[in-house]
């Protein structure tokens, strides 16, 4: 068992150093670079506070006084309220683990990311498991690992070591792809998003690979000029889509796959805008199949995913995990569907 005497001689402070770095004690400072020293070393050597962490790392409490019944959700606040995506998967959480006299603890990424705050999230909180929504540090990742059972549920966690609930994005878009092609649609588009900080970077987000592939399965060329980087901004897709039309408009994609109905109903404003006909004019595929896609003028075709069930289990998933019924850090794909519409349903002559 690690005590703070060995995370004091680790560092070559005091154990009163120490004790007030972990317990955030204000009343006297300590350097920055001594707090970080200490830090790293609490990861390190794995210290414990106290004896109701050490029981949820060993995973040895009964369903008893011991048992706290909590489990943490960390996402963006106003995400998981205003984005039906989010809101939906949430939901499915909640009411999973209600049923089961489970309690959910929202939790934000500064709280974890934040060094004084990160114990009393995890331990004194009571905190059993954690469902990860917003992305964090792999180290962070590692360490919460260390101590509780977590969840990985977006695109941030697609290739992480760690239980996923998810479905597959690349197959989703591959799929929308052939459909337009089957339509007739030779010059296809894309809008989306990075996957990584900041979202700039497509060719890490698994829709624009999924996009790519079945480009090159069709044996169409992609034109870049028709690739848009929204960074999931839906005035960016607005924006971008209408200088993307004002910049050749006598030489413009046939469809644009959208990687959230989003950023498709955003690009499908700026088209109107301009008198472009849809579908005839310009196809748009979004993915989601959030509710606002049903009332859009056409209305949006889009990939059905489904996120309540993305939920559902991922709370059956974390409580098995927390009860020790499940100890490999397993990995769920659901299946998604095709939801053909307005906005897509003309073939091509």
């Amino acid at each position: 068992m690690v005590r703070l005497k060995d995370i004091a001689e680790h560092v070559g402070v005091s154990i009163s150093t120490v004790s007030r770095v972990i317990q955030n004690d204000q009343t006297r400072n300590v350097k920055p670079e001594t707090k970080a020293k200490i830090w790293e070393a609490v990861k390190q050597l794995g210290y414990i506070p106290n004896q109701h962490a050490r029981n949820l790392v060993t995973n040895k409490q009964e369903k008893s006084h011991t048992r706290t019944m909590k489990i943490g959700w960390v996402a963006n606040p106003k995400q998981a309220e205003t984005n039906p995506y989010y809101a939906t998967m949430y939901a499915g959480i909640r009411d999973t683990l209600d049923d089961n006299d489970y309690t959910l603890i929202s939790i934000t990424k500064d709280e974890l990311e934040n060094e004084a705050l990160l114990l009393k999230t995890i331990h004194d909180l009571g905190i059993e498991g954690l469902l990860l929504i917003e992305a964090i540090d792999d180290s962070l990742i590692e360490y919460i690992q260390q101590n509780i059972p977590l969840i990985g549920l977006d695109f941030h966690y697609t290739d992480k070591d760690i239980a996923i609930i998810d479905y597959d994005r690349k197959a989703a878009i591959q799929k929308v792809v052939q459909h337009l092609v089957r339509q007739g649609h030779q010059d296809i588009g894309f809008i989306g998003g990075g996957a990584n900080e900041g979202y700039v970077n497509l060719d890490s987000e698994y829709r624009f690979k999924g996009y790519k592939a079945a480009m090159e399965e069709a044996g169409f060329a992609i034109q870049p000029g028709w690739v848009i980087n929204t960074q999931w901004n839906m005035e960016n897709s607005y924006q971008k889509m209408k200088s993307l039309i004002k910049r050749d408009p006598l030489h413009l994609p046939t469809a644009m796959v959208c990687a959230s109905d989003f950023m498709a109903i955003a690009a499908m404003r700026a088209a109107r805008e301009h008198n472009l006909r849809i579908p005839e004019d310009i196809a748009f595929f979004g993915v989601d199949n959030i509710e606002m896609g049903k009332y859009t003028f056409p209305q949006l075709s889009t990939v059905d995913i489904p996120k309540y069930e993305m939920g559902k289990i991922a709370a059956k998933t974390i409580m098995e995990m927390v009860e020790g019924k499940i100890t490999l850090p397993i990995k769920i794909t659901l299946p998604f569907e095709l939801v053909l519409r307005e906005s897509s349903n003309k073939k091509r002559t």
